[in-house]
């Protein structure tokens, strides 16, 4: 990856932003839309009558903190983190709500928004070695070990009446509308999207999840994108893994995380 591109991937994985998406799954599939609206509409698992939006003190009492998820360092997003509306573009017009997404965009209709990242503690048997004392095999172990910590930013949007619905179901269909592929440009720095895979996930109302490839100068590195709907209530999951950008592990969806957020959330 370029150096620039390095540089924003680390911020945002190290402070715990990055991912992308593909096709909906969890909550609804096209076959249980044919009752409701189809993603281009809104949302089938809409309720009834319009959710009333969480306050902003409301949402931060829902919002991920400290010792909320073992083994997680959580703290609050700073002026760092911030990316503007307008300061998102994309090569595909249609692929723009997962672009929000992945850098914790709110929809139109948002009233309220917090956002939170959320770091894996590093892994450690209480045993501390100098590199001369380890085994053969223990230090490229532990090196490995270093750079296996998932990152995740999270993105709470409360919004009004069906606004949120509609907002996941937007966020569906440009996943999968996009599933080929697109580019992203912030602050002038490019991310091309090579391919959007669908991953499977629970929670809340309605949820979804997908694997996100990106690729730079023939590299790639795959990102985990979750979406979870609680009433007017939108959450987004950006995760990465530096090591799983090098190709040496394989990392899951941040399951303990999302469930620690559904919980809150209920």
């Amino acid at each position: 990856m370029r150096p620039t591109a390095v540089r924003r991937t680390a911020l945002a994985a190290s402070a715990a932003a990055l991912t992308l998406l593909a096709t909906a799954c969890g909550g609804t599939s096209d076959t249980d839309k044919k009752d409701g609206k189809d993603a281009a509409g809104g949302s089938a698992s809409a309720p009834k009558t319009p959710a009333k939006a969480l306050t902003a003190a409301e949402l931060e009492k829902a919002t991920l903190v400290q010792g909320d998820v073992q083994g997680r360092k959580i703290t609050k997003a700073g002026p760092a983190d911030e990316v503007p509306a307008d300061g998102v573009t994309v090569d595909k017009e249609g692929c723009l709500p997962v672009a929000h997404a992945m850098f914790g965009v709110a929809q139109k209709g948002s009233v309220a928004t917090t956002k939170r990242k959320v770091i894996d503690e590093p892994k450690t048997d209480g045993k501390k070695k100098s590199l001369e004392d380890m085994a053969d095999g223990e230090a490229e172990k532990a090196f490995k070990d270093a750079f296996d910590l998932t990152s995740t930013f999270v993105a709470l949007h409360s919004y009004e009446g069906t606004a949120g619905p509609d907002a996941f179901a937007a966020l569906k269909k440009a996943a999968a509308d996009c599933a080929g592929g697109f580019t992203a440009t912030v602050a002038g720095t490019p991310t091309k999207v090579a391919s959007i895979a669908e991953e499977k996930v629970t929670g809340g109302d309605e949820a979804a999840a997908w694997t996100v490839t990106s690729e730079d100068d023939g590299e790639t590195a795959p990102f985990k994108l979750v979406a979870l709907r609680k009433e007017g209530t939108v959450a987004t999951f950006f995760s990465f893994n530096l090591a799983a950008a090098g190709g040496d592990v394989k990392f899951e969806l941040p399951a303990e995380v999302v469930a620690a957020q559904d919980k809150k959330l209920a």
